[in-house]
């Protein structure tokens, strides 16, 4: 018999290339949709606690399911309020959007100081009349917000400095509603509701330098294989004589920054013991104050910080109701 050309699946998705270490600790933000309905916050954020596990009455109208009981994972972000320390505005040019200016609250948390070098004083009242004055050359506004992990049970006092879009209105109507939150705190419950969907932004584990059959999941060769067997045994041809980036090779595995859509928002809390497992969470503890329950996974390990955003292709025909949940798991994770 003649030689038969076995054909096989690609080995490894291309759609996450390069896979090459994020450049901080902190997802970035590159979009922000549009809403409609009402000046708000479009997102906010937490740490990452754990996963436990819940009961819940299916609520989706074309599932088999619906109307019964039925068992998911869910995943636990502590989310402590965040305090409102700025605005920044910015105008459309021809090259995308330019930081037009920005304004300081009178007195931020001193904590900011582990951040930045903050001058002596701000002219609030100055830096908000020169806005108000040019709101026809600005096109979006930012609150600069600040997280507090002094509120949640990690080991860290430095706290983030993110900026956060607010959509819904025109841009006196949005520069009011900044005005009005400039050195306050917000909490979770102001911003989403149980049973919305969110997209998560974060920064996935990290597993260092690792091999291509670790990394792309390729074969293991045959014992007798010559130089190599934890490897491509063909990485490309004479032309073009390069390797072509499709080929698996070794390189960094984790610590990619991820954005996952559509998480459901299963439950938003103010104490946290009531969904703290006995002996706490594994690597993380007992849950202080506000939490998030979000129906599902979330990219990263305990502590990192996950950012919540206003779903950018929210589905269709899908309940936002608040969902009816019979039960969530309580029970030690000690001894998993």
């Amino acid at each position: 018999m003649g030689h038969r050309k076995k054909s096989a699946p690609k080995r490894g998705s291309l759609a996450y290339l390069p896979r090459g270490r994020a450049a901080r600790e902190t997802g970035r933000i590159r979009y922000w949709p549009r809403v409609t309905g009402g000046t708000r916050l479009l997102g906010f954020m937490g740490y990452k606690a754990g996963m436990t596990h819940l009961f819940y009455v299916d609520d989706r109208p074309r599932s088999p399911n619906f109307g019964k009981e039925i068992n998911q994972s869910a995943t636990v972000i502590e989310s402590p309020p965040i305090f409102i320390c700025g605005i920044r505005t910015y105008t459309k040019t021809d090259y995308g959007l330019k930081t037009f200016g920005e304004v300081w609250v009178d007195d931020p948390p001193k904590d900011l100081d582990r951040v930045l070098t903050l001058p002596e004083s701000f002219n609030t009242e100055a830096g908000l009349k020169e806005i108000e004055e040019k709101l026809d050359k600005i096109t979006e506004l930012r609150l600069l917000t600040v997280t507090q992990p002094r509120f949640a049970n990690i080991a860290k006092k430095k706290p983030e400095l993110m900026e956060i879009k607010i959509d819904g209105g025109t841009i006196e109507e949005l520069f009011e509603f900044a005005k009005g939150l400039l050195g306050k705190a917000v909490s979770i419950s102001e911003v989403f509701k149980e049973g919305q969907f969110v997209d998560t932004i974060g920064i996935s584990k990290g597993k260092g330098f690792q091999g291509p059959v670790k990394r792309w999941g390729v074969r293991i060769l045959p014992r007798k294989s010559r130089k190599t067997k934890r490897g491509v045994a063909c990485i490309g041809p004479w032309s073009p004589p390069r390797v072509l980036y499709t080929v698996p090779r070794a390189g960094q595995m984790g610590y990619h920054k991820r954005t996952e859509y559509n998480k459901r928002i299963m439950k938003i809390g103010v104490d946290g013991k009531e969904i703290t497992p006995k002996g706490g969470f594994i690597r993380y503890g007992v849950v202080k104050g506000p939490f998030v329950l979000l129906l599902g996974s979330v990219p990263g390990p305990k502590k990192r910080l996950i950012r919540l955003r206003v779903p950018a292709r929210p589905p269709n025909n899908v309940s936002t109701e608040s969902p009816k949940i019979v039960n969530v798991s309580l029970k030690s994770q000690q001894g998993a």
